[in-house]
């Protein structure tokens, strides 16, 4: 957008480099001023006038941004940051998986583990084990779910996306 400028900033709030993951920060004339009446969410989302998007992303080879996450969704295993959306994407190329959504559990060594829950097809039939080992195939060591929950449907907010408040809440 014109006007417009995009930078991608490491945790305190400095640019990396192409390429990299890191906050999508966005500033330029059109910016919000802030949320009516919500002085503190202002305060964190409008710093110095660039809007902290809370969105994940990278600047590609060719300077397109490619949304990776949600910050808020991160899961930081030891010193590794994981985002949930690779995971569910993993999850999603077995053809038993309906529908996917992982969250972080609290780990007294390692800080946090995804946890995936898994809602399985209709009329499919699979195990954990089996997605875990199908995991293996996909992902990183460090990205397996420490654990997979089998559910028959996964909790909705009010305007029906998957509430992974509730999920965090489950998995603690």
């Amino acid at each position: 957008m014109p006007g417009q400028t995009i930078t991608i900033v490491d945790i305190d709030g400095d640019p990396v480099p192409d390429g990299t993951p890191g906050e999508v920060v966005i500033s330029g004339p059109n910016i919000m001023r802030g949320y009516l009446g919500k002085p503190e969410e202002t305060a964190k989302t409008v710093r110095a006038g660039r809007l902290h998007t809370g969105d994940v992303g990278y600047l590609d080879a060719d300077g397109y941004l490619v949304l990776v996450d949600r910050i808020k969704d991160m899961i930081i295993r030891g010193r590794e940051n994981l985002y949930p959306k690779e995971i569910e994407n993993a999850l999603y190329r077995h053809p038993a998986v309906h529908e996917a959504a992982v969250v972080g559990r609290p780990d007294p060594v390692l800080g946090e583990v995804p946890v995936a829950h898994v809602v399985a097809a209709p009329e499919a039939r699979v195990s954990a084990e089996e997605l875990t080992a199908h995991c293996r195939d996909l992902l990183a060591a460090f990205k397996i779910p420490a654990a997979i929950v089998l559910t028959p449907e996964l909790p909705r907010n009010p305007v029906g996306k998957i509430d992974k408040k509730r999920l965090r809440a489950l998995a603690e």
